[in-house]
């Protein structure tokens, strides 16, 4: 049986390589897990490369989830994620990480588990190529203090500075990438108001001091325009919604902009006020309980991080009822329409942001040599309809690590290249 070949060539593509450039034709070359060349490829380099025929569609980096939940199930029971028996929980865990890689999504950053281990067993899964899925970051339980859970199932709770440390060393001998606190409430729950803020400055600064000393960063559920500035104030990695961010907040990201991420879960707001009905919970039941008014107040201030050049990216939420696993690229769609980013912002947010948020700039996030083979090429122009990147049929090839873990089945089976024709001297990058 013939051994397949460690080179793949995609040929005439339009390559939008996230370095802010405009997409221009030419060729990729993959050599096992790394891109090694991109533009105007040498014919010797690829003799003997499995061959992809391009035909002028899009060819880019994966995409980036700044705010996942493998084990949301998709469910408009809250309480049921605690309830769930692990097995079947984890049987789920294992379908949502290959939704996000069929989804075109690369790279994930883990938000919380409903269980201890969850998301540790499919990251350590999904790396030993047992089961597909993307690039993962392991996140644990949600730390909370008494009385400040969103859902006490799927919680872990601490109290004070010394409870706050037990509570991240617990999480770290877990084997997780980083810890998540859940600062604010949130209007669903009923009880738990968004612009509640139930950490106090000691318990945060002795959760992130324990989770750094130890190598670990901190994500924080942070609605409140407190919590925001608390999260800045010690060292916060990672701000999920930011929703009510006031004036002196702003200031504070953007003077630590070299550090710190926000990412909102947009959609999440948006499905929850106006696509929530058919779940019980109906558009005037959400802004009764003051979702219109959140999405408003965090619309403009996303915009104004947006023009402050703090780092906000897509991602966050998926996996409840009305924000269902699948459906990840609509966050892009509201950056555009919603937040005032282009195309290309909101791209580049998704793939070489997330290169960033991942750890992993230098090889995350952008077509270019040196970098991870992570690409999908995209039937369709992302700059001209960002949402053709929602349409899974549109994401005709989907390649992590240089493996293909999705083909085209209308395209003509993949032939080696002719090592003649490879070159179309074309005015674009080469790299020989």
């Amino acid at each position: 049986m013939p051994v397949p070949s460690a080179k793949t060539l995609f040929r005439n593509v339009r390559i939008l390589d996230s370095t802010g450039a405009d997409p221009y034709p030419g060729d990729v070359l993959v050599d096992n897990d790394r891109i090694t060349a991109v533009g105007t490829v040498n014919p010797a380099r690829a003799v003997g490369a499995r061959m992809i025929e391009g035909r002028g569609r899009t060819l880019m980096s994966g995409l980036c989830d700044a705010h996942t939940h493998f084990s949301w199930n998709n469910s408009a029971d809250l309480d049921g994620l605690g309830t769930m028996p692990v097995e079947e929980h984890l049987l789920f865990c294992i379908e949502s990480a290959r939704t996000y890689l069929d989804s075109g999504y690369t790279m994930c950053l883990g938000a919380a588990s409903a269980k201890d281990r969850l998301d540790v067993v499919c990251r350590d899964a999904i790396n030993a190529g047992r089961i597909p899925g993307p690039r993962y970051l392991a996140n644990g339980p949600e730390i909370a203090v008494t009385g400040g859970a969103l859902i006490k199932s799927i919680t872990k709770f601490a109290d004070g500075p010394e409870g706050m440390r037990k509570a991240v060393r617990e999480l770290v001998a877990l084997g997780v990438d980083q810890i998540k606190l859940s600062m604010t409430g949130e209007e669903i729950t009923g009880s738990q108001r968004a612009e509640d803020t139930y950490f106090s400055d000691e318990e945060v600064a002795a959760a992130v001091a324990e989770a750094h000393r130890r190598g670990k960063r901190v994500c924080a559920h942070a609605r409140s325009a407190e919590s925001v500035k608390m999260c800045v104030r010690h060292h916060v990695d990672v701000i999920y919604h930011a929703s009510f961010t006031d004036a002196e907040g702003m200031d504070m990201l953007e003077a630590n902009k070299d550090w710190v991420f926000v990412a909102p879960g947009i959609n999440w707001l948006i499905a929850t006020l106006y696509e929530a009905e058919s779940f019980g919970f109906p558009q005037e039941a959400a802004e009764a309980v003051g979702y219109k008014r959140e999405l408003e107040i965090a619309t403009e201030g996303l915009r104004e991080m947006h023009r402050r050049g703090i780092r906000v990216l897509p991602g966050g939420d998926y996996g409840f009822a009305w924000t269902p696993h699948g459906t990840y690229a609509r966050d892009l769609e509201h950056f555009v329409q919603r937040l005032g980013f282009t195309p290309m912002e909101a791209i580049l947010s998704a793939t070489a942001v997330g290169g960033e948020i991942m750890l992993r700039p230098d090889e995350l996030g952008k077509v270019a040599p040196g970098y991870l083979a992570d690409l999908i090429l995209v039937d369709g122009d992302p700059l001209a309809d960002i949402t053709v990147l929602q349409d899974h049929d549109k994401l005709d090839y989907i390649m992590k690590d240089g493996r293909l873990h999705k083909e085209c089945a209308d395209d003509p089976a993949p032939l080696p290249p002719n090592p003649g024709s490879i070159d179309h001297n074309r005015a674009a990058p080469a790299n020989a």
